[in-house]
């Protein structure tokens, strides 16, 4: 903690970092402890029972955010044709085949997602190596490889977002979930909807306690812990966080 600055220390001593808390509770400290001049991202990082990196135990996906991100996502679309007139039309912020190929080859990479549609999948896989490290890469698995662009740049502009268990964290899937201005209720939507798909998207292979841990924290402020045993955040709650 001492190599932390004093603004983030002082907010980890404001609660009982030995205990865990119910998703609603465990927001608000969130959202109470944030100190930054700005809107902080609230992130959830949630730690699963598992080894990333056998095949048969890999947890990726995408999920819909009811409450969005509360950021503008800047949405590129490798796509040529009626594809790239309906990308457009949907509003993608970056539309292009070979050209867009060119410009990213070339060191261009301002955007959050990349969606190709499966015939220019040749040319995109030449980026692996620019698009790969910053997960990037369209992946059929994420809905970013599709012929139904249209309706992709409109669900990740609306608010879907990737997430995948990163493999040097053995297991830990961590996902944006709002910012700290969202009312509580909002949040507490967007952290149904991730503990939902995170549990729907467990593998066979897995054994054992599945989600080991949770923890929700500001981009500036200090992890707290969820208690993994009460995760289940009901309609009931929503309408009374509000």
């Amino acid at each position: 903690m001492s190599q932390r600055g004093k603004k983030y220390n002082d907010a980890a001593k404001r609660f009982d970092r030995s205990r865990t808390y119910g998703p609603g509770e465990a927001l608000d400290l969130v959202k109470s402890l944030a100190h930054a001049g700005f809107d902080e991202t609230v992130e959830m990082a949630v730690r699963l029972g598992i080894d990333p990196r056998k095949a048969d135990q890999v947890v990726r996906g995408t999920v819909a955010l009811p409450s969005g991100t509360g950021k503008a996502v800047r949405v590129a679309v490798f796509a040529a044709g009626a594809a790239a007139e309906e990308a457009r039309a949907a509003g993608a912020d970056i539309v292009g085949s070979d050209d867009l190929v060119a410009r990213i080859d070339g060191g261009f990479m301002d955007f959050d997602v990349a969606i190709a549609t499966p015939d220019l999948m040749g040319q995109v896989g030449r980026l692996g190596r620019k698009l790969g490290p910053r997960g990037l890469m369209p992946n059929p698995k994420t809905g970013t490889v599709t012929t139904d662009v249209g309706r992709a740049v409109t669900e990740f502009k609306g608010g879907r977002v990737e997430y995948r268990a990163d493999t040097r964290s053995r297991g830990v899937v961590q996902v944006p979930i709002g910012k700290v201005s969202f009312a509580r209720g909002a949040l507490l939507a967007n952290f149904r909807a991730v503990v939902e798909e995170v549990q729907r998207a467990k593998p066979a292979a897995a054994k054992g306690r599945y989600i080991k841990s949770v923890a929700v924290s500001s981009t500036m402020g200090p992890g707290v812990d969820v208690d993994p045993t009460a995760l289940r955040v009901t309609d009931e709650d929503l309408a009374v966080a509000g």
